[in-house]
């Protein structure tokens, strides 16, 4: 008998089954947007489990030798009319197998999804329709149903992202809620029981407010929640600020802990209290007790109210919503109008590609190839086809067909590792663009660095007021922060009426007026950034005691792009960030040349370059005449759990007392790096004064003026495995701060202990909060005569024209929802998320992070 084509591939055919922990990547290729959706649908390596769209399978094939692939298409057709219900997703048998998102907006219309499988041999292509059990060896079988059968590779992650899943409360669906006519009003919330107006809570069987004081976010109160229920014995309470469309926070005293109510909306209606006719503007959780939604923000950042024209095209591909990611798809779409990304990524998009690694999932610099191509390719924002429109237009139902691409392979890449990022909750767009910068140095080692652009040297003056002499320090920064001087509102008449009738409206429990906006002229924010501030707990090196010192700064270098920042959150009583109800008018043209440094002037006189003295316990003091401290400070809890683990009590005291009472972790690295020594498991023996070479705390010699870190920190990082020389050169870039010196190592590998680096300063001080904390991810401070002509610092003139803002909505960061607006071609633009479409009023005056660029005509 002749053989079987499949019969004589076998022999050829190597696949590996899935194991737990293996992803499956069928729903996004590594190196584009394509899907099985797509129209040439996806290919799964049988052995890597990566999928490929058609342009990138052959380069996956060549670069691996992997020649099994399982070709997977979904074909989507509109149902017939008159047709039932949406077709039922099954595994293998029926027409829809594959475990993918309905990722497609079809305005209401029924579609029908069938999906198609099949093996593909390359370099021949030869196909094998699945499933086909007579022929395929049953491991290969096996292998196949595994892959189709396999869970998202982002669902553990998003599982992993909570610290805890909230349960539904046992006493939800059988609450018996009192008949008492108790209505609870918007607001003027106070206490039954006490005088306090935060942390309050709506007992859902009886409608009593009263303070809490046990919940886990800190909030401050008397704890007349807890009593009422020992009293009562009612069990769940709702949280009355953060009440949304969306949800609430409960609790139950009786189960001692956050739960889910599914009938919350009618426990809540009970009282007055119609959670869904809310205005949907709070995606997040928490609003104020004393602010009512602001709708019109939402109407006026959005421009809903406008019929807006959508685009589409190179450079208008919207990006899916993941939940919260708005922050994220915000932040990527102005970096990705930038000429310097566009080059750094999309330009070399070829030579990415083909030097990525073989996971390119995992590959930082892939990724961003990857995402720069899918906004600006315009292969995923294609208009809808003249039939289409047509078809709509006689449906009455014309919506846009934006869909945008989804950046789940991204954010999984991103936010590894971060407690916040990787999470579903909504983040501070600010943060997100630092996180990314950092990212981008990390991986920019020895190719060109794109976020040199924003790059810039602060000049940080510091006087000391007694003796009026002046210390000058650099430092590197990436955006500059703006604070808002409330007390310039130009409408501060119209403000102090708006709070005298609020105040009224709370003490007779009536509804608060509608709510003032305050108009703060962009001048006063600047004129805000450039006064002096107080140094807390400054110490003077010319008095050599503790003194008031001032501080001021200003821009040593300017960047090509400026990035300004409108300090618009803050923090309530409850802790929780709140955002200022603030309009500034920011302009289209800024110059801040104004704002350059000056240096060291003529007539003024420099502190001495001294370090502060090491402030040593007294009883530590008294010990040292003993050539040992008997009591060193160390942190038990941490010695017990090393110890747990099994190494020896006097090592684990050994550890924590040299990482400085840094935690388990940093101690655990130093037992790591020392249990092959011979005295490993010695009793600590505490370093003495004559002693300052050993590792220990460092004690006032005549060595303590010449300017070294700390013998401890550098101890620390030594005992990680990193070189002597590296550690000291980090730790004087970064004043003696252990976690930024740790991260400078990380970004600055190949950086020589150069006699030029700049010695740490002697005048303590914290960084200014008129910039970022940017500096909190590279090196963050420079030596005032360090060659400013150094690629990493592009000066120039500080004259800039606005080119992008991104604008938030919603009362705290960890709420609402960010759109950006961007100009191109003379045109200003709308992202909100999928949907694009060109601004008629965009609103300047309301955003939260400015992007400027320098004017070339300076």
């Amino acid at each position: 008998s002749i053989p079987s084509p499949v019969g004589l591939l076998v022999p050829f055919m190597t696949a590996q089954v899935p194991r737990t922990g293996d992803r499956v990547f069928k729903s996004e290729c590594a190196f584009s947007y394509d899907s099985p959706e797509s129209e040439g649908g996806l290919y799964v390596c049988m052995n890597s489990f990566l999928g490929f769209g058609r342009e990138h399978v052959e380069r996956h094939y060549h670069k691996t030798g992997q020649s099994v692939y399982m070709h997977l298409k979904r074909h989507v057709k509109e149902k017939a009319t008159g047709a039932a219900g949406g077709a039922t997703p099954r595994r293998r048998n029926g027409k829809v197998f594959l475990d993918l998102e309905l990722n497609r907006d079809f305005n209401g219309v029924d579609y029908e999804y069938e999906d198609e499988a099949k093996l593909v041999i390359f370099p021949d292509h030869f196909e094998i329709p699945l499933p086909n059990i007579e022929e395929l060896p049953a491991l290969v079988t096996i292998a196949c149903d595994a892959i189709l059968n396999a869970s998202s590779p982002y669902k553990k992650q998003e599982a992993d992202s909570w610290e805890e899943e909230i349960q539904v409360s046992r006493h939800a669906r059988s609450l018996r809620q009192q008949d008492n006519g108790v209505r609870i009003p918007p607001s003027g919330w106070k206490c039954a029981k006490c005088e306090m107006r935060e942390n309050l809570w709506l007992n859902l069987t009886d409608g009593s407010v009263l303070c809490g004081k046990w919940f886990f976010d800190g909030s401050g109160g008397n704890g007349h929640a807890l009593e009422h229920y020992k009293e009562t014995n009612f069990p769940l309470a709702v949280k009355l600020d953060t009440i949304t469309p969306d949800g609430a926070d409960i609790y139950s005293f009786d189960e001692e802990e956050a739960v889910l109510d599914p009938h919350i909306s009618e426990h809540l209606l009970h009282f007055g209290i119609d959670m869904l006719q809310m205005q949907r503007t709070e995606n997040g959780h928490h609003t104020d007790n004393h602010v009512q939604p602001r709708v019109s923000d939402w109407e006026v950042i959005q421009e809903s109210s406008l019929k807006l024209k959508p685009v589409y095209g190179s450079g208008y591909t919207g990006i899916k919503n993941l939940g919260n990611s708005c922050y994220l798809s915000t932040t990527m779409q102005v970096l990705f109008s930038i000429p310097e990304f566009q080059r750094a990524y999309v330009g070399n998009l070829q030579r990415i590609f083909d030097y990525s690694p073989l996971d390119p999932s995992q590959d930082f610099g892939t990724q961003m190839a990857k995402l720069g191509h899918g906004l600006l390719s315009g292969q995923y924002s294609k208009p809808p086809m003249k039939s289409e429109l047509i078809e709509q237009v006689m449906k009455e139902e014309y919506k846009q067909q934006q869909r945008g691409i989804s950046l789940k392979m991204f954010k999984a890449l991103v936010s590894k590792g971060h407690p916040e990022f990787s999470s579903n909750r909504q983040q501070d767009a600010h943060e997100f663009f630092l996180h990314l910068i950092n990212l981008v140095e990390r991986n920019s080692s020895g190719s060109e660095n794109p976020s040199d652009v924003f790059r810039f040297l602060v000049e940080e003056r510091v006087q000391c007021c007694q003796t009026q002499k002046v210390r000058y320090t650099q430092r590197v920064d990436y955006l500059m922060q703006l604070p808002v001087p409330l007390e310039a509102a130009s409408n501060r008449e119209e403000l102090i009426t708006y709070e005298s009738k609020r105040k009224e409206a709370e003490e007779n429990m009536r509804p608060p007026p509608e709510p003032v906006r305050a108009r703060i002229p962009f001048t006063a924010c600047l004129q805000a950034f450039t006064e002096p501030e107080n140094v807390p707990d400054f110490w003077s090196s010319a008095l050599q005691a503790k003194s008031a010192g001032v501080k001021t700064s200003r821009f040593a270098s300017f960047p090509e792009y400026m990035i300004v920042q409108i300090k618009k959150f803050t923090f309530g009583v409850d802790w929780v960030p709140k955002k200022l109800d603030v309009s500034v008018d920011v302009p289209d043209f800024l110059d801040l040349n104004r704002l350059r440094a000056t240096g060291l002037q003529a007539g003024e006189a420099e502190l001495p370059d001294l370090t502060p003295p090491i402030v040593i316990p007294e009883d530590t003091r008294d010990s040292t005449t003993n050539n040992s401290l008997e009591s060193p400070e160390i942190d038990e809890s941490s010695v017990m759990q090393l110890a747990e683990m099994g190494f020896p009590l006097e090592a684990c005291r050994k550890a924590v007392y040299y990482t400085g009472n840094m935690g388990a972790e940093m101690a655990f690295n130093w037992i790591i790096a020392h249990m092959e020594e011979p005295d490993f498991a010695e009793p600590l023996a505490i370093p003495t004064y004559m002693e300052p070479d050993l590792p220990g705390p460092s004690f006032p010699t005549s060595s303590a003026l010449d300017n070294q870190p700390p013998e401890e920190s550098i101890s620390i990082l030594t005992s990680m495995g990193f070189p002597r020389h590296h550690t000291i050169q980090a730790l004087k870039a970064t004043n003696n701060n252990l976690e930024r010196a740790l991260d400078w190592i990380f970004t600055h590998p190949d950086c020589e202990d150069e006699s030029e680096a700049m010695s740490d300063t002697a005048d303590t001080e914290p960084n200014n909060n008129s910039f970022s904390n940017a500096n909190a991810h590279s090196d963050s401070s420079l030596s005032p005569d360090q060659d400013l002509s150094s690629p990493r610092v592009r000066d120039g003139p500080g004259r800039y024209e606005l080119f992008a803002f991104i604008s938030h909505m919603g009362s705290s960061t960890m709420s609402g929802h960010y759109v950006c607006h961007i100009k191109k071609e003379g045109r200003w633009l709308i992202y909100n998320d999928h949907k694009i479409c060109l601004s008629e009023r965009p609103p300047k005056d309301l955003g939260y992070m400015y992007f400027y660029r320098r004017l070339s005509s300076c």
